[in-house]
This record gives structure tokens, sequence and C-alpha cells, in this order.
């Protein structure tokens, strides 16, 4: 449980999830506050990365989806018949496993955001890139070849190259779909990092497989199995005494 004085940006009531007859979340049910790292472990096809799409209704897009229950983003159902899904999802930005860059230049990449919504001033462009290349700790790499190709990074430079194009739109969340699972090690250590630097200003929501990481920066976790909320507190607490004989056996590696 989250602690009462923290602020809550997102909680799910009730969250059922099907594709088609699979019944994939069951009644998740839990609050995730603001300003926080919270980290969703489990193990492949628990739902955890299901969940994370529902949060800014990225499972619209697969055919056969029904969903009952409620998320509430900042006390408004986005499930809502009112809801703006576009500014949804400027709102709630999402960072995928696979870095995923345009074929286009690095700047072009940090500006199409800002465009799709109507920014056109160079000026402010600029400002823009440059703050956003910033935040995602890559501005200092890429500042003296902002025209050539992203996809001329490393893999590790493109994933922070996808997070500065989240952040280019002012989101107040920042979703992380196992985002350093393809990575090396050092990459690996730079985007820990930099998910630690951004909970200052942003809500970072992260899947992962990988324990240590989940340890070492996030600050609540959620642990799924097969399609429900197992167990969800103080990682700290989690990690050490947690409360679900299931949580025990996974995070000591016993399955999964």
């Amino acid at each position: 449980m989250c602690d009462n004085n923290e602020k809550i940006i997102i909680e799910s009531n009730k969250l059922n999830l099907y594709y088609g007859d699979n019944h994939a979340l069951k009644d998740i049910s839990f609050r995730i506050p603001s300003n926080r790292i919270t980290a969703l472990i489990g193990p492949s096809g628990c739902g955890k990365s299901t969940f994370l799409k529902t949060l800014n209704r990225m499972n619209d897009l697969v055919p056969g989806v029904k969903i009952d229950g409620q998320v509430m983003y900042n006390g408004e159902d986005i499930y809502g018949k009112a809801v703006d899904v576009t500014r949804l999802r400027r709102q709630i930005g999402m960072v995928f496993q696979k870095a995923n860059p345009f074929p286009m230049s690095i700047y072009d990449n940090i500006a199409y955001g800002p465009r799709t919504h109507g920014i056109r001033n160079r000026a402010r462009l600029d400002e823009i890139v440059e703050r956003s290349l910033r935040d995602a700790a890559i501005w200092e790499e890429v500042k003296d070849r902002l025209n050539k190709s992203a996809l001329g990074l490393s893999g590790g430079q493109q994933q922070r190259i996808c997070i500065a194009r989240a952040l280019a739109v002012e989101p107040d969340v920042l979703l992380m779909d196992e985002s350093t699972s393809a990575l090396d090690p050092i990459s690996t250590s730079k985007i820990e990092e930099l998910a630690m630097d951004l909970k200052s200003r942003y809500t970072v929501i992260m899947v992962t497989h990988n324990m240590q990481q989940a340890l070492r920066i996030s600050d609540y976790t959620a642990f799924f199995l097969l399609g429900e909320l197992v167990e969800y507190g103080d990682t700290q607490t989690m990690f050490s005494e947690p409360t679900d004989k299931r949580t025990e056996d996974y995070i000591t590696g016993r399955f999964g």
C-alpha cells in the first residue's frame, strides 16, 4: 500500500481486461503515487505489460479487447466517453521495449510531438528539443549532430532519444515497458539513473523482468501473476518481508 501522505495520480478499481475469451487482467485494484517509480514485476504472460498499456489506452488498438472497471487519472476515469485519447497519450507517454526512433533526424524525432500539437515556431522548437534531450541525459552526446539520423545512434542512445521524444510533449506520467531489456549493462545503468532523476518531475511506471533493477530504483512494486495482482507495496519492504508466499518464491528465483 502507498503511504497515506502520497499524492495519488493513477488508481485502478476492479479492472478487468479480456482478449476475446482470455481473461488477461482480473480485478486489478491499486493506487499509484505521483513522482515515484513504481515497478511492475512478474513472469512472462502475467499481465504486467497489458496493465501498463491500459494506463494510456494502448489496448484500444488491439482487436477484440474488452475492458471493465475503472482507471482513474487525476480523478478522471480514462475510459469515460468524454475522454480525448490523443490528449491522454500526451499526458501519459510510453517508451517501449525496443527502441523505435523515427527514420528522421534526431531533431525531428524530438520535435515531432510538439509539431503534431501545433507548435511551429523554430525558436520554441529549439528550446523544447534541447530541454527534452537534456532531461533524457543525452544532450551532450548529440548536440553537434542534431541533423543526423537517429538510426545512426547506439541502442542505448536510441532508447534515450525515445525517452526524450516522449518528454517533449510534457507528460505527467512516463510508462516504460521493459525499456532496458535489450540494452548492455552500461546503457541500462544510464537509463536507470535517468529514471531516478526524472521522478522529481514525472511519475515513472515501469515493467521489468529484472528483480535487481526493481530493487535498485523503484519506490513501489506490484507483483502480477496469472492476471492477478498478488502483492503491492513499498519495494524495500516487499523484497525483505513479502506477505505472500508466491511473491517470496518469485523474487527469490524459485519460479519465473
